[in-house]
Parts: structure tokens; sequence; C-alpha cells
């Protein structure tokens, strides 16, 4: 395999799937943190390795004023774990902005794209564990958020078992505590983040990662850059304490 003019040996890369809605495909503005370039991360495009850069998760649009792809916990995720481990990183950009835990459930476009693009990953890298961040478009119901871990637990088992690797490591990132009142979630979002830990008690191999002190974009609802390069860091740290 050849990435950047540099032949790579077949599964030398160790991968990872980014799922979930905006704020893990990122919606922090450019320019507000310095860029991460790591010879030894990667991410998938077109099925391919390609080194990694920001956007990683190019979900919509890139220069828009408003909501747009940008920067996400992704990139420090990879480069601290590439540092620690000094093997390569890849990774496999799935989320969608705006988006429910219904829409992942299994036989939905999100869920089957997924696994479509895991399986391409596969074929030359070593496929490592899910990052997974959603669930502020289910604080908009009691019930979504009453129901969360039944349903995520359905999910995530059958997204294992489609992709027939067993109890990888699972990493679930915190929703913020502190999203503007206009979005009207109200407590939701805490009562989520305490489901979250009731997932990681009864699923294998998964870590809750925090999301406090961060701080939102102006619109209330997204990660700035900052908080991403933090929390990316700390999705690392909760991977090696699974180890």
């Amino acid at each position: 395999m050849i990435i950047d003019g540099k032949k790579i040996a077949d599964k030398e890369i160790r991968s990872y799937l980014m799922i979930g809605q905006s704020n893990m495909a990122g919606r922090g503005h450019y320019g507000e943190v310095p860029e991460i370039r790591n010879e030894n991360c990667y991410m998938l495009r077109m099925g391919r390795w390609q080194a990694m850069v920001e956007p990683i998760n190019p979900d919509r649009e890139i220069f828009s004023e408003a909501w747009h792809s940008g920067i996400s916990l992704a990139a420090s995720f990879a480069d601290e774990l590439a540092k620690y481990t000094g093997e390569k990183v890849g990774l496999i950009p799935c989320a969608d902005g705006g988006t429910c835990l219904r829409e992942w459930m299994p036989g939905t476009v999100l869920y089957d794209h997924a696994v479509m693009q895991t399986h391409l990953a596969m074929r030359s890298s070593t496929f490592s564990g899910i990052l997974w961040h959603q669930g502020e478009s289910d604080c908009n119901s009691d019930e979504d958020v009453a129901t969360y871990e039944e349903r995520f637990l359905l999910m995530i088992s059958s997204l294992k078992k489609d992709l027939g690797v067993g109890d990888v490591p699972v990493l679930i990132g915190e929703i913020s505590e502190n999203i503007h009142e206009k979005f009207r979630v109200g407590e939701r979002p805490k009562e989520l983040n305490r489901v979250f830990y009731k997932i990681a008690e009864k699923l294998p191999n998964c870590r809750v990662v925090s999301a406090k002190g961060f701080t939102l974009n102006q619109d209330g609802i997204h990660f700035d850059s900052p908080s991403c390069r933090v929390f990316g860091k700390r999705y690392f740290e909760e991977l090696l304490n699974l180890k």
C-alpha cells in the first residue's frame, strides 16, 4: 500500500471509527488553535488512507460563517495516540451533524455507511476502536433520554457483530451541560450524561470521556476549537485507562 509516496505495510495502521453527530464531526473554527500535523496520522478518503488534515469529517460546508465542518476532537486524539505508541493511526470519519440515535440504528443509512467504510478500512488496517459522541439531538425528548441506554446497547452490539471485531474499545464523550437555553433541552443533557455512565458499566471495554470545563462556540451548542483539542486528549487518556 502506498500513502503519500511511502510504502506502508498492510495492517500496520490502527484504525478508529468516528461516529455520532456534529461535535464528533467537529464545528471548531479555524485559526483558533495550531494545526496538527503528524506523519503517522491518517484519515480514510475514498477507501484509501491519506495524510490527516482538518476537517477530517466534512459533513457540512467548510467555509460557512455559521455552522461548518471544522476542528474536531479526532486530530488531537490521533496525534496523542501516535506519539505515545509510535504506531500509525487511521481515522474513519462517519459522523453526521444533527442526527438522533434512531438514525444510527441497524438498517439505517448512517449505520450501513459506517459499516461499509470500516470494512474498507479493515482491508489495510487493524481495527482498534469506536469513538462515539452524540446525544444533543436526543435531548429534545424525555422519552429519547429514557430509552437511550437500551437503544445504544442494541446499536453498538449490532455494530460490533457486523464488523466482526469483538469487544474493541468504545469511547463515549459527554455532551455539554451548558447548551444555550434557546435549544430548550432543560436538564436532559445532565440526565443523558448519567446514562452514558450506566452504559459504560454494562458494556465491556467502554469508558466515558468527560467534557467538564469546556466552552462552546457562540452558537451555544458546539464545542470551540480549544475544547476540541483537549477533548481529543481526554479520549486518548480514557483509551489508556482501558489497557
